[in-house]
């Protein structure tokens, strides 16, 4: 009686339970063909569980029979199990726990069937689930020795075979010994019952053999899996297609054999689920033969499949961005990256690497914004009146064409809306349902795509942002030039098909020309510097800096594009091209810091103390010297030499700190604001930027603080001097260091801050108390009392603080009456 409850309800009921758990698992998981498969369909979850929940009802249902089974009809009798079906309680519970992954309790479960149940005709099974359990947490060579021993020990056939031999497989895969895991799924394939598992089987073994180079006998595996036809899941037979296409030798097999079965695939009604990877595959075989215009058609093919497989779609995404930045496109290349960022995980590696290209195409596609903008402008200006003209008629006739169309799909696009709403009342009122949700606008989707396409036409492209209407906010990355013309402002229609309107915003202003004409040349000379130090593309950049020098550029940018040409020649091996603008240089400059080093190369090699970097690291140490007024005269001076050149930045941001520590707050503040504007694209301008949102608020402030005696809050004492000689200043610091020595309880020391061009500070650190700082003279021993004359006033650091920023020591002394 207990066993036929046992078997036939309990366990029944339980063992339903955990097919419907395992049903609900492979409906969820999803095999990722971009790696070996795992042997066992089963996605382990990050989540955490605390204890008492689970991730899968049916499970619970499945472990909760089994304990009830062995609690309400174990028959242990005299120490031995009277009821035979306590050995599939036992399993059902193992299983429950496993699938649950929970597997510390699965594994005591699997190990008692082995301690308590020798004679069970599930003994092989327990000892393999026990070591599936073992492999999940990561005990891979404690379970090849166990299931080598079985497979040794014991005369298994069938599907226990089939369960040993793969999960022995799947042990090696983990450690990495492949060729073994090859010779044990082949059993496994060939003994098991299932057709779902020998198609998996032999799929993995071709997939290993691909890793191992072996691509013959790879694509004879994919072959078995192929033969299988319908007795296996479709996936497996299109996956297996793919990879032996993936296996393709261009300079040995037929391409149009390859290309015709392709399309046979692709035109096959059955594989559609499938089309986006049968796509990719495509897009790869004509890259692989270089036809690189119908790869770019299938890779935008697979991703117009809207895919599940975020992964696929990155793939998509990166390659096609690789494709246009080896074409040189950067703009397109710099799109697509984005698009790959937008479907990888945040912060991931792949994330970080594909993030790591898009940052550096922020430069170039910048520039390469201005030089096309600009050059459009000023082509327009150059024109002949009687061109200009031909030109924006034409254009006015093709916005009309443009409007036409538009006013005859809206059109339609309203009867369809009106038809469709009526039939859908009809509908519901037959039903006697509400017909509120036809109504609603964002339920069409006819009447939203039309409400986007009047938004762009009104507002342009913008951002979703707070105060997006502003005129300031502009349409991104259509204006990166320096002109007036106001692209955004809604016009009239009257306007918008008027020749003439588009004629009157082309600048006629020389001044106007002048600074578009500027940003342009500049634009050429950062894209030339760009594309051969960054990129190496030197035709490239060979190209801009020719455009540049035939543009009429300013003298500032002909000396160093004559140079990297220079350079650009000799790299490309075009030595007459290279001796020409040699002797170019030094015949036309002779003083010029270019003809030294044409004239006397060893400098580039060597140490060249006249370079800029050199000069630059001089200058910052003059910096940290607080030599103010020096660092100041002499950036001015660099930067003017090597305008240009990509050190300027640098100099113009050491020269607004010095301003800063010099001039104080609202001098500083208007040093940074020129850089971000300045040389916004450069990393001195994006600090700038940086310093001048998150930083200069915080130091607006000039209030000082009330001072409290307190020994958490510092203070300092200040000696001023006006106007002293630096040696005399320098001679005093050095008396007070040898009194601040002889000062018991306290570890003083002494600093030297420049304030303003003409007042240094002399500064005592270490005090705590404003009682104590306020005392000072009283810390000095006696026989020092007479070395220390000048007269000075105390203060916490944080006002110091403000004093130094702000430059404001008079308001504070006549505040505080020091």
């Amino acid at each position: 009686m207990h066993a036929l409850s046992t078997e036939y309800n309990i366990l029944y009921n339980g063992s339903i339970a955990l097919e419907q758990g395992k049903e609900a698992l492979n409906a969820s998981y999803f095999d990722n063909y971009w790696d070996v498969l795992p042997v066992e369909r089963m996605q382990l979850s990050e989540e955490i569980i605390i204890p008492g929940q689970s991730k899968n009802e049916n499970f619970t249902r499945a472990e909760e029979k089994a304990i009830k089974a062995i609690q309400k009809h174990s028959m242990n009798i005299e120490g031995k199990e009277k009821n035979p079906q306590m050995d599939e309680a036992y399993m059902l519970l193992g299983k429950s726990r496993y699938f649950d992954e929970r597997f510390i309790p699965a594994l005591e479960a699997f190990n008692y069937i082995l301690y308590k149940y020798a004679a069970s005709d599930k003994i092989n099974q327990a000892k393999v689930w026990r070591e599936k359990t073992n492999m999940r947490l990561d005990n891979n060579e404690l379970a090849i020795k166990n299931l080598k021993r079985l497979l040794r020990q014991e005369d298994i056939e069938g599907q226990e075979l089939a369960d040993a031999t793969s999960t022995l497989a799947q042990a090696y895969i983990n450690t990495k010994v492949i060729d073994t895991a090859i010779t044990h799924l082949e059993t496994a394939s060939q003994v098991t019952t299932s057709h779902d598992e020998r198609g998996r089987y032999r799929f993995i073994q071709g997939q290993l053999y691909n890793k191992l180079g072996l691509k013959d006998s790879a694509n004879s595996v994919f072959d078995k899996v192929i033969e299988l036809n319908r007795k296996t899941p479709r996936i497996y037979m299109i996956a297996a297609h793919l990879e032996k296409v993936k296996n393709f030798d261009p300079e040995h097999d037929d391409r149009y054999e390859v290309a015709a079965f392709l399309r046979e695939l692709e035109e096959n009604r059955e594989n559609r689920p499938f089309l986006d990877k049968i796509y990719h595959h495509t897009a790869e075989f004509y890259r692989n033969i270089e036809s690189d215009s119908l790869a770019i058609a299938y890779y935008n093919k697979s991703l117009r499949t809207n895919s599940q497989d975020s992964y696929l779609k990155a793939k998509n995404y990166e390659t096609l961005g690789d494709m246009y930045f080896d074409g040189s496109v950067y703009a397109d290349a710099g799109e697509y990256y984005d698009s790959t960022m937008s479907v990888l995980p945040l912060n991931s590696k792949p994330y970080r690497v594909i993030k790591r290209k898009r940052d550096n195409l922020n430069d170039v596609i910048f520039y390469e914004g201005v030089a096309r903008v600009n050059d459009s402008v000023l082509n327009l200006v150059h024109m002949p009146d009687d061109q200009r003209s031909k030109y924006f008629n034409n254009y006015v006739d093709e916005l009309k064409r443009k409007a036409e169309e538009e006013k005859e799909r809206t059109e339609a696009a309203e009867r369809n809306n009106g038809l469709v709403t009526v039939n859908n009342q009809i509908g519901r009122s037959a039903q006697g349902g509400s017909d509120q949700a036809t109504l609603f606008y964002f339920y069409n989707p006819t009447t939203v795509s039309y409400g986007k396409n009047e938004f762009v036409k009104i507002w342009g492209n913008r951002p979703l942002e707070d105060n997006w209407r502003l005129s300031s906010k502009g349409v991104s990355g259509l204006n990166p030039g320096n002109t007036d013309i106001d692209i955004v402002a809604p016009v009239s229609d009257d306007e918008k098909f008027n020749p003439d309107f588009y004629i009157s915003k082309i600048p006629t202003e020389e001044k106007e020309i002048d600074s578009i004409s500027k940003d342009r040349n500049y634009a050429y000379y950062q894209l030339g510097l760009i594309y051969k130090e960054k990129f190496k593309e030197y035709e490239l950049a060979k190209s801009k800096f020719l455009n540049l020098l035939e543009s009429n550029p300013e003298e500032r940018l002909i000396l160093p594009s004559k140079y990297n040409l220079y350079k650009i020649y000799e790299l490309l091996g075009e030595h007459d091209e290279a001796e020409i603008a040699k002797n170019n240089i030094i015949n036309t400059y002779p003083d010029s810091r270019y003809t030294t080093i044409l004239k006397n190369p060893e400098l580039v090699s060597g140490r060249d103390e006249n370079s800029p970097q050199s000069l630059y690291e001089a200058l910052y140490v003059q910096h940290e010297n607080q030599e103010y007024a020096e660092v100041i005269s002499k950036s001015e001076d660099y930067i003017n030499r090597f305008d240009g050149d990509a050190i300027v930045p640098k100099f113009e941001l050491l020269k607004a700190t010095a301003k800063g520590r010099l001039y104080g707050y609202e001098t500083y503040k208007k040093a940074i604001n020129y850089l971000a504007v300045t040389y916004a694209n450069t990393p001195e301008g994006k600090q700038a930027k940086n310093i001048e949102s998150n930083i200069l608020p915080k130091l607006a402030g000039t209030e000082f603080v009330e001072s409290v005696d307190s020994l958490s809050v510092g203070h300092k004492v200040v000696f001023k001097f006006n106007e002293q000689k630096q040696d005399e200043i320098l001679g005093f610091k050095t008396t007070l260091d040898t009194v601040l020595k002889h000062v018991k309880y306290y570890k003083l020391k002494s600093s030297l801050d420049v304030y303003d061009p003409k007042t240094s500070f002399v500064i005592v650190h270490g005090i705590n108390s404003k009682q104590v700082a306020e005392n000072f003279e009283q810390l000095i021993v006696k026989k020092d009392k007479n070395k220390i004359k000048p007269p000075y006033f105390v203060v916490s650091s944080t006002n110091y603080q403000i004093i130094q920023i702000h430059k404001n020591l008079d308001a504070y002394l006549n505040l505080y009456n020091n």
